[in-house]
């Protein structure tokens, strides 16, 4: 039961970055440092998770999840908080009435809480040991490895190998591309 739940998990996290990266390649919307960091957040929190699938599920690879979550999800707060007072405006466009800043937050606190869940059950002793990695997790490597090297593409086309500037208008290595 652990293995389906990471992997779902896998996929959800894909998606978050799917959606993201939609965002940035489609509509246009770069992301700002804040921004990006939440992503590497994610990205970690994915590592943490293919972890569990290809070496069994251990509670280093949840904590490693857990620490991921909770320092990117300060940096999601951090955001909140630059936005929160009136008259300072937003970043980026809004999802079902919410900053992707905010859903990361969101998403990050269910990724804690998912986490606590299954710590659970691996101190418990039910621990998982490694398997052959069926159709559907393998899947989910494939989904989540693709997202994350697009990303990382992304990023360093976005701020070369310096700071990303912090209201993102173009591409640095790709003069003219938004």
């Amino acid at each position: 039961m652990n293995r389906l739940l990471d992997t779902l998990a896998l996929y959800g996290i894909s998606a978050v970055l799917a959606v993201a990266f939609y965002y940035q390649l489609v509509l246009g919307e770069l992301p700002c440092p804040l921004c990006a960091l939440q992503r590497v957040g994610f990205l970690v929190a994915g590592v943490g998770l293919m972890l569990n699938l290809r070496t069994g599920t251990s509670a280093a690879n949840y904590g490693l999840v857990l620490l991921t979550a909770a320092a990117a999800g300060s940096a999601s707060l951090r955001q909140i908080a630059l936005h929160v007072v009136p008259g300072t405006g937003s970043y980026g466009s809004a999802l079902f009435g919410l900053h992707f800043y905010t859903w990361a937050f969101v998403g990050y606190g269910a990724l804690i809480v998912y986490v606590g869940v299954m710590l659970f059950a691996v101190t418990a002793g039910r621990s998982v040991r490694p398997a052959r990695l069926n159709g559907f997790e393998v899947g989910a490597f494939g989904v989540f490895v693709a997202l994350a090297t697009a990303n990382v593409i992304a990023f360093l086309l976005e701020c070369g190998l310096g700071p990303c500037p912090d209201d993102p208008i173009g591409y640095l290595l790709l003069p003219g591309a938004r």
